[in-house]
């Protein structure tokens, strides 16, 4: 909870330091917006051409397409920093974090706050909300549950690999090619569904590169379309949880990691 606390202070100072440019944070916000809604246009374009992409109708491309991007969303708002982490170490300004009374991830969490993220989240919020009235889902409490869970579940998975690659700088100094790789392929393959894909690519986006977990499996368990998946249905229903466990892990690797970090003087 001190952490939390802590957390929650950065962030507001960093929120208010955004909020003294209205203008700017309207035009990022409306910047993240349009860039994913190129993104599904062009989704939208193939599938009036073709009728559907692997059997999935318009409708449950778009709710696969909301899932993917809410938990993008979800995790580059508090999450956005971990790009300038080579910056932040080469510059010298990773040192002042060790003096300080808080642990060095929180401060480089909240060392600023990037608007354009909010386009991302309240684009994912709002497809969500549209395909959910569109797709045959019976909207329980339980499924409700489940979609939250998947949202925040797929968040985290997207999390820790930008955290496992961010935490290499301490060895390598330089990890921008590597989470702008990890991005182009959450964005490029994260949107659609793995049955279009090569029984190679399937296996390398799931037990390798863990994509499939962050909206795939989540929307075949409440699309009901389990059985066109190659591994036991009991996977879809648990995936959210993997989330959790992979930033457990990558945060474990970032604290083994820091240990290796040289102040830029040396």
């Amino acid at each position: 909870m001190r952490w939390f606390r802590i957390y929650r202070l950065l962030l507001g100072a960093a929120w208010r330091a955004e909020m003294q440019y209205r203008g700017n944070l309207l035009m990022n916000v409306l910047g993240g917006l349009c860039y994913q809604g190129a993104g599904l246009a062009f989704i939208w374009a193939v599938l009036d051409r073709f009728g559907n992409l692997g059997g999935w109708t318009l409708g449950e491309i778009v709710f696969l397409y909301g899932l993917r991007l809410a938990a993008h969303g979800v995790w580059v708002v508090p999450g956005h920093q971990l790009i300038f982490v080579d910056q932040v170490v080469v510059e010298g300004e990773y040192e002042r974090y060790l003096v300080r009374p808080a642990p060095p991830l929180l401060q480089l969490l909240t060392r600023r706050f990037r608007p354009i993220a909010l386009g991302d989240l309240a684009g994912g919020l709002a497809l969500l909300a549209i395909a959910g009235t569109q797709v045959p889902v019976d909207w329980s409490v339980p499924a409700v549950a489940f979609l939250i869970l998947a949202v925040f579940g797929g968040a985290m998975v997207e999390a820790s690999a930008q955290l496992t690659a961010s935490a290499l700088v301490f060895r390598l100094l330089k990890t921008m090619p590597i989470k702008m790789l990890i991005d182009g392929l959450f964005n490029e393959f994260g949107n659609y569904p793995m049955k279009i894909f090569g029984p190679a690519a399937r296996f390398g986006l799931t037990f390798v590169f863990p994509l499939a977990f962050v909206a795939y499996f989540p929307s075949t368990a409440l699309l009901n379309r389990t059985g066109e998946l190659s591994v036991p249905s009991a996977v879809a229903w648990f995936s959210p949880l993997v989330g959790f466990v992979l930033l457990f892990l990558a945060y474990r690797f970032w604290c083994r990691q820091s240990r290796h970090f040289q102040s830029s003087g040396h």
